[in-house]
């Protein structure tokens, strides 16, 4: 799909299992990294990416390959969009490492590192991607169970991840949080995943305050109307069809446009920026 195409309104279409696979959608998006020009801003470093099998994490799994990283990626259940990203990282030349799992469980998560430390021989950047949202037109429908997910996947599983790369994350390595233009312009329908992104901000800040001794930056991304599987998985046929279009730039944004903030903010090109939110949202005003 290019980005001419998504100018114009989506095919309506609904995905009943979160957080969404690729392969089904229509058009697929644009996130294998096709036109992007590499220069070896990452060369012989080693990438883990929560959530890398589709969307943002995939396209940012790609642009690091090809920016010289071995990557290591952590999906829940989507088999067959996590070989696709497979065989797009091998064909760059470099390591990859699959790893299938739930990262609201704190044993998955260490071992998750373990792994990506013991096949890829180290860690220098974590990518904390992975989440799910759920729309309930009301916050009194917000169940028990619906509030303890959304929190484990999007904010205790970036902690259990940071918490057990610390280890190996060295002086000069990075973190990298996947926050969402939902926490700073709020959503009515999406009351808890509002809550869960406010809480990334904060912990991005907190954690670049705590880790700026050991050289160690923390930063964030803050997509806005970004088309990826969470989007048809998310909402109803009618409300994907006119996704994106309220943004300035009329359309919604490709994987493909968002990962070149995660590779500058995974680079020496950022190395005096941490404590920062980065906006690519296609021309929304965030702050005054």
């Amino acid at each position: 799909m290019t980005q001419q195409e998504t100018s114009k309104k989506l095919p309506p279409q609904h995905q009943k299992h979160q957080p969404g696979k690729e392969h089904q959608m229509d058009p697929r998006p644009e996130s294998f990294m096709e036109n992007y020009q590499a220069a070896g801003k990452l060369k012989d470093k080693v990438a883990l990416i929560s959530g890398g099998d589709s969307g943002i994490g995939r396209a940012v799994a790609i642009g690091y390959a090809k920016e010289g990283a071995d990557v290591a990626f952590i999906y829940l259940d989507e088999d067959k969009d996590a070989q696709e990203t497979v065989k797009h990282i091998e064909a760059t030349g470099r390591k990859v490492l699959a790893m299938k799992g739930d990262i609201g469980q704190k044993a998955f998560c260490e071992e998750a590192i373990k792994q990506t430390v013991d096949e890829l021989g180290g860690l220098h950047i974590l990518v904390n991607n992975a989440g799910e949202q759920h729309v309930q037109q009301e916050v009194r429908d917000i169940s028990e169970d619906q509030l303890k997910r959304t929190f484990d996947t999007n904010v205790f599983g970036m902690f259990y991840l940071t918490q057990a790369a610390l280890e190996h994350i060295k002086h000069h390595g990075c973190i990298i949080n996947t926050a969402s233009i939902v926490a700073y312009r709020g959503h009515g329908m999406l009351v808890d995943y509002g809550a869960s992104k406010g809480a990334i901000v904060g912990f991005t800040r907190s954690l670049a305050s705590n880790l700026a001794e050991y050289n160690i930056r923390v930063n964030a991304v803050a997509p806005g109307p970004i088309w990826t599987p969470l989007i048809p998985a998310s909402f109803g046929e009618d409300q994907v069809e006119g996704f994106g279009q309220s943004a300035p730039m009329g359309r919604p944004g490709q994987p493909d446009e968002l990962a070149p903030s995660y590779i500058f903010l995974a680079s020496n090109d950022a190395s005096y920026i941490t404590g920062q939110v980065i906006h690519p949202n296609g021309g929304i005003i965030i702050g005054g």
